[in-house]
């Protein structure tokens, strides 16, 4: 198990460095945890429909789904399947507030026998189609104590355990926890308290990418293991592929940012870069170089601490006063950084606010029209958030630098919006 986990850890292609070390995973957990606490208020005040599409729930399964290659897939539990009528939380009102129920416990909740409690309850009611799937967002309230759940997932546990859970029901679900409780505590030196590690591992062993060790003293048997192991690098070129796409993903988030910070700061602003963005490089320096170090005016607070995250901010140098905000979205969810931008538009710096804009490439506009329809993002559309395509401000950002000095945001780059 230890040179399984130490090979894993080394993988570049394996979830742990691609997925749970990803900056962008810890960054979504307040937008997702938002989204979940939208569904609550949504059932509790019956306008959550009777449709999955178009629904909150649709909103936050999707930002879910696109944490990468583990959750890929996450929205077909929840799709409504006519002919089957689940999952039963559509037509059924008092399955869908049961369900609201559980969410809102586990929101509110902070014990572990809180979470299991809320899990037996909602599993008594034996609502068809809402099975363990469900895992995949109590995860993201509670990474120490819900492990993720897919198909890839249970398998990995099977063939590392010699288990035989089955998909579809919570007490399978429990009992499998159980387990990766006991595997994660004997191997915590290599694995984290976030459950999202081990769920990692236990997806690449489930999909085909790591084998499992041998569970039996069979020396035969553990040298075929260790071959099989070795291989999974030789054969990584694939995954190599992908990872560096992720990494070219990231460079050019960090680069827009950087056009964003220059642009700024030659503006006259103080500019302020996302707290776990200020260390990543660019050119021969850092992306924090030359900005805050502290985001003046910030009391701590989950609010606090989602606005210190929106990627790149401008701040008047006379007030400390937030003034635009910048959110750049190259392949994440649109819906991240609109959570992001209304912690922003809903606390005290909102009313010096002049401009906010989701900044993202050329062809994503339809997608940040269609979630800033959304009834949930009401109070960012009334503050007018606006789309910044990459092209118009690469095409345009040296012309603002040199004549927009004194600008008022709003005023130095409204030639690049639509």
């Amino acid at each position: 198990m230890t040179s399984l986990l130490q090979r894993w850890r080394e993988d570049p292609g394996g979830t742990y460095r691609s997925w749970f070390l990803w900056e962008e995973r810890v960054k979504n957990f307040r937008s997702i945890r938002r989204g979940i606490q939208q569904v609550v208020a949504d059932i509790k005040a019956g306008t959550f429909g009777v449709a999955y599409r178009g629904s909150s729930l649709e909103t936050v399964v999707h930002s879910v789904a696109e944490q990468r290659q583990i959750f890929k897939g996450a929205d077909h539990a929840f799709l409504w399947k006519p002919k089957l009528r689940i999952p039963d939380i559509y037509e059924n009102p008092v399955n869908q507030r049961a369900f609201g129920r559980l969410l809102d416990t586990c929101v509110c909740c902070t014990m572990e026998q809180q979470v299991i409690a809320a899990i037996r309850e909602i599993d008594a009611r034996s609502i068809k189609g809402l099975g363990p799937a469900v895992a995949n967002l109590l995860y993201f309230l509670h990474p120490t104590i819900a492990p993720p759940f897919n198909t890839a997932i249970v398998n990995g546990y099977n063939a590392l355990t010699g288990a035989r859970v089955k998909l579809g029901r919570w007490e399978e679900y429990l009992a499998m926890r159980q387990g990766i409780l006991a595997l994660n505590a004997a191997h915590r030196g290599l694995l984290s308290n976030d459950l999202g590690a081990i769920g990692g591992l236990l997806f690449d062993i489930g999909s085909g990418r790591y084998p499992a060790p041998p569970r039996e003293d069979d020396a035969s048997a553990r040298a075929v293991w260790k071959a099989d192991l070795a291989r999974v690098r030789e054969n990584g070129a694939k995954a190599a592929k992908a990872l560096a796409a992720a990494r070219e993903e990231d460079e050019t988030h960090t680069a827009v940012q950087g056009w964003l910070r220059d642009l700024g700061l030659s503006l006259g602003y103080d500019v302020w870069i996302a707290a776990n963005d200020r260390n990543r490089l660019l050119g021969d320096g850092r992306l924090g170089d030359g900005c805050l170090a502290v985001l003046p005016g910030f009391a701590t607070g989950a609010g606090a601490d989602a606005v210190r995250l929106i990627d790149v901010l401008w701040l008047d140098k006379a007030s400390n006063r937030i003034v635009a905000a910048y959110e750049v979205e190259h392949t994440t969810s649109i819906y991240s950084g609109i959570v992001r931008m209304l912690d922003l538009a809903l606390g005290p710096e909102a009313h010096s606010l002049e401009g906010m804009f989701l900044v993202a490439p050329d062809g994503r506009e339809h997608e940040v029209r269609d979630q800033l329809a959304r009834p949930a993002f009401s109070r960012v559309a009334d503050l007018k958030v606006r789309y910044l395509p990459y092209g118009e401000l690469k095409a345009n950002r040296e012309t603002i630098a040199r004549f927009g000095h004194g600008m008022k945001p709003i005023q130095a780059i409204s030639r690049l919006l639509f």
